[in-house]
């Protein structure tokens, strides 16, 4: 392994000429700086935090070569468009190419002709991937998506527990790099044990991206609100995640027939239909993508501005890693979650599908209560998030989530808890949401009597409210922590600790008011369909367009995704400082030597073609 050490000075010119930004993000800059030191790595950052470019900055400056790992064929095929397109030497090598074109790439990186070699995880176990390799002066193994080694992350693939014994072959062992958006402390511990990391340097970058706004919405008509919100949103790019291909295929005709420019995408689809839907999404042919959990990882598409997930997901990895392929290029976005009960027996019947047993089932079981805890939770919804992923946080509430913005004032809750509390406690603490509502509600039904719950005294106590509001009172309990499931496929409901001071008198407990409708339930005062403010702008949205078009024009021509030519961040502070001169391009965020070189002059020209136009040199980003 080469021992040179380089310095943060030199990454950041390397970033300025090729990705045209003046320094690192959060979170980058020590991750860079510890590979250039010859660590091994493990770093954890939110979608669209920049994960490529911490190990793609490395790379141009060690050595050799280095090898990325990555499970997607579009998704190496979108890095190795976008550096290209900075005059980065790059390639892949999957399934798609001919033995020859194969065989090719080998010779270009023995030649020292390539800085970066993308391969997907199952190549790695092949022996004559693994001689042609040996041969080759690598400086650094990159593991993209590296939550996949473990057992109890949300996409385990075995091909990954063959990254270590390839490394562990090569003569020469390289810095092993790890880099995932979500994983708990366990994961964690997975990641470093199995990819073999020798005394890594651990990195967690915050996961609460300041863009996005969380919101949570429950008691909606989700097929009216999506429309509704489609609608409104027309220009922007979104995806729409169903848990059924029924429900995709259901919201994508409606789309359709409403005027919508919309794709879909799901397994019950030819893979042509699915390639060229999703084609037509990166090239902004159309706007928005139904799709279930199957599209998405490996779309580097920046300029997604919402997010709207028609069920819940299974749990908070999938969630954070779905909601957070919105806003990648930091402009304000949304991501919202229609939850309704039948969401947690669509993923108990998804997870009831699979043939695994055991550990992992109830693994499975344990993760979906906690989404469900995290959809009826009254807390700003990004410290659920953080503390759910181990993260500290500053404990100053986000205040843009549903929950930050929920104008309902808080009430004292107290009795209707005590008398949820008293009826799981003459229960004995051994059935489930269902039934403690059933008695509450003094339900007639088989079982209530079968067991001689009609004589409790707390039977009937909510005879006033329906069994669904029962339900949802008592699934805010969890949230809050007065109450506990237990896991698998039938929780039963118990009291914590707090729940005794409670029923003594000895705690108040404090929510917000029930919501007197539907239409109300988004808890951020908000009409259906109408965004967050998210704050002034500045920029010219005529001139933004006008970008849009000349971006189009030459993503056509170069056969690329409009984002790889500039991404929206970068044609919106164009429109607002509206250069005139090279230099001044060079100044904007996103136009590095190399892109200028090669896609800016249009842009340059569109301005000084609008006449006296003033410059604004001191415009702060």
């Amino acid at each position: 392994m080469n021992t040179d050490i380089f310095t943060i000075e030199e990454a950041r010119e390397v970033l300025q000429k090729y990705y045209g930004y003046p320094d690192f993000r959060e979170g980058q800059k020590k991750i860079v700086e510890s590979l250039l030191q010859g660590n091994d790595t493990l770093g954890i950052m939110p979608t669209g935090g920049g994960k490529s470019i911490c190990y793609q900055i490395p790379a141009l400056l060690l050595p050799g070569l280095t090898l990325v790992v990555s499970p997607l064929i579009s998704l190496m095929k979108d890095q190795v468009d976008a550096l290209t397109s900075m005059g980065i030497s790059a390639a892949y090598i999957n399934s798609t190419l001919s033995g020859r074109e194969v065989n090719d790439r080998i010779r270009a990186a023995r030649r020292g002709e390539l800085k970066l070699l993308y391969v997907a995880p199952e190549r790695l176990e092949l022996d004559w991937f693994q001689t042609e390799m040996a041969e080759l002066p690598i400086s650094c193994v990159a593991v993209d998506e590296a939550h996949c080694v473990s057992q109890w992350g949300h996409d385990f693939r075995t091909s990954y527990l063959a990254v270590a014994p390839f490394v562990s072959a090569l003569p020469s062992r390289p810095i092993l790099a790890a880099f995932t958006a979500t994983a708990t402390p366990e994961v964690m511990d997975d990641m470093m044990r199995l990819l073999r990391l020798r005394e890594p340097e651990v990195f967690v970058t915050g996961l609460g991206r300041d863009n996005l706004a969380m919101s949570v919405l429950r008691g909606e008509n989700k097929r009216e609100y999506v429309m509704n919100y489609a609608e409104a949103h027309a220009s922007q790019s979104g995806i729409i995640y169903a848990a059924t291909r029924k429900d995709v295929d259901d919201l994508y005709e409606r789309l359709r027939r409403a005027g919508i420019a919309a794709g879909r995408y799901h397994a019950g689809l030819s893979d042509e239909e699915r390639a060229e839907n999703q084609e037509a999404f990166l090239y902004d042919d159309i706007r928005v993508m139904v799709a279930t959990n199957a599209f998405g990882m490996g779309i580097d598409k920046s300029n997604v501005r919402y997010v709207i997930h028609y069920n819940m997901p299974k749990n908070m990895e999938a969630y954070v890693q779905e909601a957070g392929r919105a806003g990648r290029d930091g402009e304000p976005s949304e991501c919202i979650l229609l939850f309704s009960a039948q969401d947690i027996m669509t993923q108990k019947f998804l997870i009831e599908q699979n043939p695994q047993e055991g550990d992992r089932k109830r693994n499975d079981y344990r993760k979906l209560q906690q989404m469900v805890e995290y959809c009826y939770s009254n807390r700003c919804l990004r410290f659920a998030m953080l503390e759910y992923f181990g993260e500290k946080h500053d404990q100053k509430p986000c205040g843009i989530c549903s929950s930050c913005r929920d104008e309902r004032e808080l009430t004292d809750m107290t009795v209707d808890a005590q008398v949820v509390f008293s009826c799981i406690f003459r229960m004995r603490e051994r059935f489930g949401v269902s039934m403690v509502a059933s008695v509450l509600k003094g339900s007639q039904n088989k079982k209530v009597l079968q067991y001689g719950f009609d004589s409790l005294p707390t039977y009937g106590m909510m005879r006033t409210r329906t069994e669904k509001e029962i339900s949802e009172l008592i699934n805010t309990f969890v949230a809050d922590g007065y109450l506990s499931l237990s896991e698998g496929q039938y929780p039963v409901v118990r009291l914590e600790p707090v729940a005794a001071d409670v029923l003594k008198g000895k705690h108040q407990v404090m929510m917000r008011a029930p919501l007197p409708s539907a239409s109300a339930a988004s808890g951020a005062g908000r009409r259906r369909g109408q965004s967050y403010d998210t704050g002034p702008s500045a920029v010219n949205e005529t001139v933004f367009e006008q970008l849009r078009l000349i971006r189009r024009d030459l993503a056509q021509q170069e056969k690329v995704p409009s984002y790889i030519i500039f991404n929206d961040a970068t044609l919106r502070e164009m429109s607002v400082v509206c250069p005139q001169t090279e230099s001044a391009m060079l100044r904007i965020k996103g136009v590095g030597e190399l892109k200028y070189k090669k896609y800016g002059r249009p842009f340059l020209e569109f301005f000084q073609n609008q006449g006296s136009v003033p410059e604004m040199d001191d415009v702060e980003f």
